[in-house]
């Protein structure tokens, strides 16, 4: 697909249903991996699907720890150099309505999915900078653009990153560094998977293509984006949702 060899690409949130096919999609493109995710089993699992002994080092915490988050890096770099390429991947849900979300249910997504995206950024830039080559590429969400019911920390989360990717493009464009964003619709997950036939069924009549997208769908357009051949594409939000919403 695109050639990635002698790439570094760090990938949050890893062992998700979207995290494992970009790890496995941008491997095998010959992209040395750092991946990381809270626990460590779920990461030795797909390391061990990657195949052992190849350019893949897997580092377990809590990326809205500052320290933890500075050690990430700095571990990446110990193993192979200057990371090229940011997938800022990670992100959970706490969902309810406004009137009954806590404020704890707030800070808790906001972290997670938007200001740890935002420092691991402002960690890895200056080496990019310096190499006047990089990606940075942050997973938002179609509710980041069009906001849903009972969603809006999540909401907020996905629509600050797509704000924040085009702030970021703006100010390293010179340098060779792309920041993009993929916001994908309904995909296919284990977590999906648990949804009734009744919800699965709404969620398919709002889709032109009449299906779910997989996980495979949104590795491909990281693979793009992560790529020379997307050097003249930044500041964007790319829609990946068979037709859901057309900008």
């Amino acid at each position: 697909m695109f050639d990635l060899k002698g790439k570094t690409a760090l990938v949050t949130g890893a062992t998700g249903g979207i995290g494992r096919a970009i790890a496995k999609t941008l491997h095998a493109q010959g992209a040395n991996l750092i991946l990381t995710d809270i626990s460590i089993e779920p990461l030795k699992v797909l390391m061990d699907e990657l195949g052992a002994g190849e350019p893949v080092a897997v580092f377990a915490g809590n990326i809205t720890e500052e320290k933890e988050l500075k050690a990430l890096v700095k571990f990446g770099e110990q193993h192979f150099g200057n990371i090229d390429i940011l997938i800022n991947n990670a992100g959970i849900t706490k969902d309810t309505l406004s009137m009954r979300m806590t404020d704890e249910m707030w800070d808790a997504v906001l972290k997670v999915n938007l200001t740890a995206g935002f420092r691991l950024t402002r960690e890895v830039l200056p080496q990019m900078m310096k190499k006047r080559w990089g990606r940075i590429i942050s997973m938002a969400s179609i509710v980041g653009v069009i906001g849903n019911v009972g969603q809006a920390n999540y909401a907020a989360s996905k629509a600050g990153l797509i704000a924040m990717s085009k702030s970021i493009a703006g100010e390293v464009a010179g340098r060779g560094i792309t920041a993009n964003c993929i916001a994908p619709g309904f995909i296919a997950t284990p977590m999906t998977e648990n949804l009734s036939d009744n919800v699965k069924q709404a969620m398919l009549d709002r889709i032109p293509m009449k299906r779910m997208g997989t996980p495979q769908d949104i590795a491909n357009v990281v693979a793009f984006l992560a790529s020379e051949e997307s050097a003249y594409i930044t500041g964007q939000t790319i829609n990946v949702n068979g037709g859901m919403l057309m900008l």
